[in-house]
């Protein structure tokens, strides 16, 4: 599963979409807390992460939308800059 970046102890991970399913998601990983996070409107589908790192996740998503889709869609991916 490509990094696709990591901040404040964070690392954002996407599936290859063949093993995956919709709607297009990113996984985020913070300690031992787990979280999926739909691209478009930052919904929690699975798992849980706490409520700061949540917000920190939730911005970055917001901030690398238009990257994120693409990369779901084209399989493509690349490293995207850490939340600042």
């Amino acid at each position: 599963m490509p990094v696709l970046s990591r901040f404040y102890g964070i690392v954002i991970r996407m599936y290859f979409q063949q093993a995956e399913h919709n709607p297009p998601h990113i996984h985020a990983l913070y300690c031992d807390d787990m979280a999926e996070i739909v691209i478009q409107t930052g919904e929690v589908l699975e798992g849980y992460l706490p409520p700061k790192a949540l917000a920190m996740v939730r911005e970055w998503v917001s901030i690398n939308k238009t990257d994120l889709i693409e990369m779901w869609e084209t399989q493509e991916f690349k490293h995207l800059d850490p939340l600042e």
